[in-house]
């Protein structure tokens, strides 16, 4: 599917959701080569339950420390955004780091875990 102004100005979930899929990747991608500089490069992964609760990035280093990210195409963050971070969160205890979650809007950030 080719993206182009016209079509995500249309906010045609079709589009958004293909849009997301792209901005998933990209972040993946970046993600990915900052943490080859480091001198441990940490695991990069995804994450989902049986439940269908999912995480788009998880970085879990040498020591367990776990580190998420959910990407998504709204213009701001919702509660129900985080549900897959606080399960995580909840699954692995003191070694959750932290959870982020990115939009594409300007509406600020939507919360903390």
């Amino acid at each position: 599917m080719r993206i182009n102004p016209q079509k995500l100005a249309s906010l045609s979930p079709t589009v958004l959701t293909e849009f997301e899929r792209i901005l998933e990747t990209f972040v993946v991608g970046e993600l990915t080569k900052q943490a080859s500089w480091l001198p441990e490069p940490p695991i990069l992964g995804q994450w989902r339950t049986s439940d269908d609760d999912e995480l788009d990035i998880v970085i879990e280093d040498d020591d367990a420390r776990v580190l998420t990210f959910e990407v998504k195409t709204n213009e701001r963050i919702r509660g129900s955004d985080f549900k897959g971070i606080r399960k995580l969160r909840d699954a692995v205890g003191k070694n959750f780091v932290a959870g982020v979650a990115l939009s594409t809007g300007c509406g600020g950030f939507g919360g903390r875990v």
